[in-house]
């Protein structure tokens, strides 16, 4: 949700009609908190010589083949710094380091506000994988 761009000052940045100044994850006392949590993955992207936007999109693609980021934007540059995120390569030592910031440091607030909690994939009714039909 852009936390990732610029940490803290993502939040300060925000227009009044922005729908994340809603969301439990960007509130002051948990901003302040998840800024430790930015700090550190800047320090991480910034020995891989990218940005910190990228090496959390990275991060998700080196999940697994079965895992995939949907970033959003309304801007061009941020779209291609978005794609610039599929040439970071991260080393296994790297995801360990992430991941211990991740595991130590990790998130304060929800990322959805309670009025949207209902949207989200948790109360979707799709099928089942197995009962998908083979395309192939």
């Amino acid at each position: 949700m852009g936390f990732f761009t610029s940490g803290a000052k993502s939040v300060e940045n925000l227009t009044n009609d922005d729908i994340r100044k809603i969301f439990p994850k960007f509130t002051a006392e948990n901003v302040e908190k998840n800024n430790v949590t930015f700090e550190k993955i800047v320090e991480i992207a910034s020995r891989k010589g990218c940005s910190p936007g990228q090496l959390s999109l990275a991060w998700v693609q080196h999940q697994g083949n079965d895992v995939s980021s949907i970033p959003g934007t309304t801007k061009v540059k941020n779209l291609e710094e978005n794609i610039g995120a599929l040439s970071v390569k991260i080393t296994p030592d790297e995801m360990k380091e992430i991941e211990n910031v991740l595991s130590t440091c990790g998130f304060s607030g929800d990322r959805m506000a309670d009025a949207y909690k209902d949207l989200t994939w948790m109360n979707s009714e799709t099928p089942p994988l197995f009962s998908w039909k083979d395309v192939r």
